[in-house]
């Protein structure tokens, strides 16, 4: 009877799904990379997004900025005074140039006063114009003020504010010979760049009003130039990327 020698078993040979534990790691390993380079380009994908929203928020301002300089010099050359206040967003008439009567919202009627605000209101129309300048606004707001006295009127001061708005805002309209209207000129989202807003006594310059050339001063007109920013759904969808 012959005797056989039993062959030992080669576990590899007798399962060909065997992995070792160095090459488990090293597969886990290259995943890990893989994930972590889809992760570095998405985030580097991000970034550039809100770098982009950045700088078109720098251009928008530093366009306004130009805007309200290039008005002030231009009325300064005419011997018209406005004031850029507020960071560089809001340009003032001063009571110089524009003053209400207590209790009134119509505009003067004496020819200093008309031929001033007129030339005020092309001035704008041609700095907003120039370049397209008006795509990077969002919205200009003519904002009328009062003074801390109460008014008698229909929505006491803040009706009395707002009906200074609409006053000069209707002249600038109907006595400006302009190519287009103001009430014809969009943002870039089709939107009329133009509106009204009334702030009643709430944003005096002159808080204390101890006299009645502080009253004067708050009887007021400001302009107001907003920019365009990236919308909600702009950021909303950078969000959605996290």
């Amino acid at each position: 009877m012959s005797r056989f020698r039993r062959k030992p078993i080669n576990i590899d040979e007798e399962n060909p799904y065997w992995m070792s534990f160095s090459d488990l790691m090293s597969a886990l390993l290259i995943i890990f990379i893989l994930a972590a380079m889809a992760l570095i380009l998405e985030l580097t994908e991000t970034k550039n997004q809100v770098d982009e929203a950045i700088e078109e928020i720098k251009k928008s301002e530093m366009v306004r900025r130009n805007i309200l300089h290039d008005i002030k010099n231009e009325l300064s050359a005419k011997n018209i005074i406005v004031e850029i206040t507020e960071n560089e967003t809001v340009l003032r008439i001063p009571e110089q140039q524009l003053t209400f009567e207590s209790n009134k919202f119509d505009i003067p009627e004496d020819e200093a006063t008309q031929k001033a605000v007129i030339e005020i209101g092309n001035t704008i129309h041609r700095a907003i114009l120039k370049d397209k300048r008006f795509t990077y606004l969002d919205t200009v707001f003519v904002e009328g003020h009062t003074d801390s006295r109460r008014s008698p009127r229909l929505k006491g001061n803040w009706g009395l504010s707002t009906f200074r708005a609409i006053s000069l805002w209707e002249l600038w309209n109907d006595k400006t010979d302009l190519t287009p209207r103001f009430d014809e000129i969009k943002n870039s989202q089709g939107q009329s760049l133009f509106s009204v807003s009334g702030y009643s006594s709430t944003r005096r310059v002159n808080e204390q009003e101890q006299t009645p050339l502080d009253m004067e001063q708050n009887r007021r007109i400001d302009i107001r130039f907003t920019v365009k920013k990236p919308s909600f759904l702009d950021i909303e969808s950078i969000k959605e990327q996290f």
